[in-house]
């Protein structure tokens, strides 16, 4: 599915006053939506000493967006029994640190030190798994347990290492068994499989390059940055994380990764933490995604779940771009200039045991009404503030309903009947909802 003439223009300019205003080698970009490439384009040079233009199918380094797959992969195990999240990381890893849990793993809230001790970032030796665990006796709690957000790498090192040992297998296998092939991922990875780009430092003063030195980090604590891949990649496994997919995570599991669990910026509330994923307020719209930087590249991943939609920047320059401003606009241009027409609207049978529980109901003097709307049963409380006013329910049994989504969730719905059948008031979370204003009692 192309994007139309006037999007594909609107995303071409993004992408080309960006490479020239940020002085990009190379950077190469995708937009997709409802599971297909909608554009992509690649601009610039792969290779400045080779004079390679950059194509769509090199491979970049994507840093530390490899974080997500880790907690898919982390994900999987809990879904299979192997891991509890709230059970403490030297559960599965008797060496880490002990107190945090697997849960504050995911969503750096371990306040673990950020880095692997010793030199790594000096040196770029990066050390194997058994100097890993080595060094640990050195690491710092720099903050207490769940005290606020601190990124860490050395703590997703470790949950490589948790999936490791819970799987008997390497971090590459288990990847590729679990996220890579059933995603049809073929051009990532943990070495690249095809053309590569070369990384970069542009200098700050003058229109030159100096090539960074080539970093790898062994498996398993490759966990936290490793991986190479493509926006055709990239943009496959973005649609992976609006929708799911029946053969690596469903769905409801990527609704909890992508829940805020913690938030970063605490006076403005536009960036926060869910299991694996950062999430980025632009307005009145979420991005669920990461960002990527190694030494000569920067990477960016940014998906509007709810309108499936989402883009991919990659570029082989490591200090200077701005990769998740550019995604986030690409996203947000695909979403502004190529808005969904409203689905046309079709009437539905309302159930004979739903019509009594329709219209206005009162509860601790507000009024809430009661629909069935779209084929659901919803709540809605008038005048409530957002996040507070919407409830919708499935139904269990009869007059038995649960919220499923929105407020109240998880929580029981009983309809109460006289003895002639007719229905009295609604019990939602064990509070009456009554015909009429009513006190208490």
């Amino acid at each position: 599915m192309a994007a139309p003439d006037a999007l594909a223009r609107a995303l071409d300019d993004l992408l080309a006053t960006a490479q020239a205003a940020q002085r990009m080698p190379a950077v190469v970009a995708a937009a997709f939506r409802d599971g297909e490439v909608v554009w992509q384009r690649a601009l610039g040079v792969a290779d400045v000493e080779a004079d390679a233009p950059a194509t769509v199918d090199h491979a970049f380094r994507i840093g530390s967006i490899t974080k997500t797959f880790t907690a898919v992969c982390v994900l999987q195990l809990r879904e299979e029994g192997l891991v509890d999240l709230d059970a403490a990381l030297r559960s599965y890893v008797p060496e880490a640190p002990p107190g945090p849990t697997v849960r504050q793993a995911l969503a750096h809230l371990t306040g673990i030190q950020r880095e692997i001790p010793g030199n790594i970032w000096e040196t770029l030796v990066m050390p194997g798994r058994e100097e890993v665990l080595a060094r640990l006796e050195d690491a710092e709690q720099v903050l207490r347990a769940h005290e606020r957000f601190h990124y860490s790498n050395l703590v997703y090192s470790l949950l490589g290492e948790l999936v490791v040992r819970r799987t008997g297998l390497s971090f590459a296998d288990v990847l590729a068994a679990r996220v890579l092939e059933p995603l049809g991922l073929s051009s990532t990875g943990l070495v690249p499989t095809g053309p590569r780009a070369a990384g970069y430092l542009v200098s700050p003063w003058a229109d030159a390059v100096e090539r960074e030195r080539d970093v790898e980090i062994p498996d398993p604590p490759a966990a936290m940055g490793q991986l190479w891949s493509t926006v055709g990649d990239l943009a496959r496994y973005g649609a992976f994380v609006a929708e799911g997919h029946a053969d690596v995570l469903g769905k409801p599991v990527l609704d909890e990764m992508t829940t805020v669990h913690t938030v970063i910026d605490q006076d403005r509330w536009t960036v926060g933490w869910g299991l694996g994923f950062a999430l980025v307020r632009r307005g009145d719209r979420v991005f669920a995604g990461h960002g990527g930087a190694m030494p000569g590249f920067l990477a960016f991943l940014g998906v509007h779940r709810g309108e499936r939609t989402g883009a991919v920047v990659l570029t082989n320059s490591g200090a200077g771009p701005k990769p998740d401003e550019l995604c986030l606009r690409l996203a947000e241009t695909v979403l502004d200039v190529h808005a969904r027409a409203p689905a046309p609207w079709r009437p539905y049978v309302v159930p004979a045991d739903v019509g009594p529980l329709l219209g206005s109901w009162w509860t601790e003097g507000h009024e809430a009404v009661v629909s069935y709307l779209g084929g659901r049963l919803q709540v809605r409380v008038v005048g409530a503030p957002i996040g507070r006013d919407v409830a919708y329910l499935e139904q269990e049994g009869p007059d038995r309903w649960r919220v499923v989504e929105g407020y109240e969730r998880g929580e029981r719905l009983e309809v109460v009947r006289d003895a002639d059948g007719t229905v009295t008031r609604l019990l939602l979370a064990t509070y009456p909802l009554t015909r009429v204003p009513q006190t208490f009692g």
